[in-house]
């Protein structure tokens, strides 16, 4: 187990490098951050010379992988990190100085335990990528196929382990200071970035996503996955078919190419909401370097190392949200809110809805070059501390998706109303799934099940289990022990809230400070 003192000492030595890109000003300005945060921020900056602008996309970038994995996961938390921050974080580049093609060549011949001209009968030593998790090499199969060879970095599965580790810690003790800290819930969001970085650290993961999501689009026309070659795959590298095509944010190349721009950005709007609300599995990473535009107009996406997933219930949910807001039906979207337990029960309805029509108005029969679904989003997060509504981690995915589709989309059209786009697909699926036939089938077949299930069902009832509650059971947390509590068992002896901790995080300053001083010097 990790000791604190290395929490603080890593904590510290990364506060470092956000101070001296400015990134930590907001933290202390931050009229509802715990006054311990506040102090350490103090230590951690003292010393440094800080830009009048904060660059918190160069803040992560600069202290590595896992954080800049991280970056992107809080770019979708205006709540928790501030809107300025999100902004900026949106710009963060998930790239990196490449790998030496010899040491990529060691590591696909040492997951495959076979020589790489078993396997592929060329691959261009140059990189057409280079992320923080792997680099992309393009080769030509022994068999002739083109194709795209994902390689994870050597190392990189144990650094993030051990970043990990100290995000969980410190997200434990933020959360545990009680107040604004715990109705956010910061140890729900390290548990969900870990759980999606493990499924992008582990490459037949991807595979299998691109597998089950090509499955599930076969019939959305004019988008396509490209297929896993499973034999050259395993859990460090990843084969697929090599996608001939222009880039999605290539608006000149499309235009030069004859594709019908409007269309493009519909298809695309189309395919997501396909993708998450009728099939509730989305391709959650759809930046502009993940589409391309094939010959035939087909939309190509690559990169499933992020996925996402909503459960029947919370799609008819989220249709309902969504249709409400475009119809201006501000009481049902109030009322689905409480229905799923986000907002707690002695909130007034009525006001509930008068605040979702001060977001959702503003929005209707207008153009999204004027106003837009990510401003929708930033209105949203701005009333729910209001009404005490708890992040829904299992929808921060869709959210930053939705922000991404709609950049893109807006781009190759500026004058798309993304709520003219989904209205019809929105209210089909609706009638589809909610409307009387609908109900009635579902309500056939869940008799059947429930007659079949009986004898369990029996079973259950003499056993005590909670209401569930709208949102999906979360993840169990790692066991952290906090250093107050720690204290209290008599390992931290002194006086005063937080003395031996801060006491540490002086220690740790002065030895990051020195190491600093050295290079200075040096």
């Amino acid at each position: 187990m990790t000791r604190p003192s290395t929490h603080i000492f890593r904590l510290l030595k990364w506060g470092r490098t956000l101070a001296r890109h400015g990134a930590l000003r907001g933290i202390e300005r931050n009229p509802t951050m715990p006054p311990q945060v506040k102090r350490l921020v103090r230590v951690a900056r003292l010393g440094t010379l800080q830009p009048r602008e904060p660059d918190y996309a160069g803040a992560f970038q600069a202290i590595g992988p896992a954080a800049i994995k991280l970056g992107q996961t809080l770019a979708t938390r205006p709540d928790l990190v501030g809107d300025v921050a999100a902004h900026n974080l949106l710009s963060l580049q998930d790239s990196l100085p490449p790998v030496p093609f010899h040491e990529i060549q060691a590591q696909i011949e040492r997951s495959f335990e076979r020589p790489m001209e078993e396997l592929f009968a060329l691959v261009d030593p140059d990189p057409i990528g280079a992320a923080s998790i792997a680099q992309v090499h393009k080769g030509i199969t022994i068999e002739g196929r083109e194709v795209a060879i994902k390689v994870l970095r050597p190392g990189i599965r144990e650094k993030f382990a051990q970043d990990i580790t100290t995000y969980e810690w410190a997200a434990a003790h933020l959360e545990g200071l009680g107040g604004e800290a715990s109705r956010l819930r910061p140890r729900l969001t390290i548990a969900n970035f870990k759980r999606w970085t493990n499924s992008e650290l582990d490459l037949r993961r991807e595979a299998a996503s691109a597998s089950e999501l090509a499955e599930s689009t076969r019939g959305v026309a004019g988008y396509c996955i490209p297929d896993i070659d499973w034999d050259r795959t395993n859990g460090r590298v990843l084969t697929i078919e090599w996608i001939d095509g222009v880039k999605i944010s290539d608006r000149q190349a499309l235009l030069e190419a004859g594709h019908d721009l409007p269309d493009l950005a519909r298809r695309l709007v189309l395919a997501f909401l396909t993708q998450a609300i009728s099939g509730g599995f989305f391709h959650a990473d759809m930046h502009q370097g993940n589409l391309f535009v094939k010959a035939d107009g087909t939309i190509a996406a690559i990169d499933f190392g992020i996925m996402g997933r909503i459960d029947q219930r919370a799609r008819q949910w989220l249709a309902e949200i969504l249709y409400g807001l475009i119809t201006g039906n501000y009481r049902r979207v109030a009322e689905i809110h409480f229905e799923a337990q986000y907002v707690p029960s002695y909130h007034s309805v009525e006001e509930f809805a008068t605040a979702l029509r001060a977001v959702g108005e503003p929005m209707r029969g207008k153009p999204v070059s004027e106003l837009s679904v990510g401003q929708m989003l930033d209105g949203l997060f701005a009333i729910t501390r209001d009404f005490d509504m708890q992040t829904q981690p299992h929808l921060l995915l869709l959210q930053k998706t939705m922000v991404m589709v709609e950049g893109i989309a807006t781009q190759l059209d500026p004058q798309i109303n993304m709520w003219n786009v989904s209205a019809p697909f929105v209210r089909s699926w609706i009638r589809d799934e909610l409307g009387p036939e609908a109900a009635l089938a579902d309500k056939l077949r869940q008799d059947g099940e429930t007659l079949l299930r009986i004898p369990q069902l029996i079973r259950r009832l003499e056993e005590h289990f909670p209401q569930r509650g709208g949102a999906p059971e979360q993840p169990p947390l790692p066991d952290v022990e906090l250093v107050w509590e720690r204290r209290r068992r008599g390992a931290y002896r002194g006086s005063g809230n937080w003395t031996g901790y801060l006491l540490a995080a002086l220690i740790g300053a002065a030895a990051v400070f020195a190491g600093s001083l050295a290079g200075w010097l040096g």
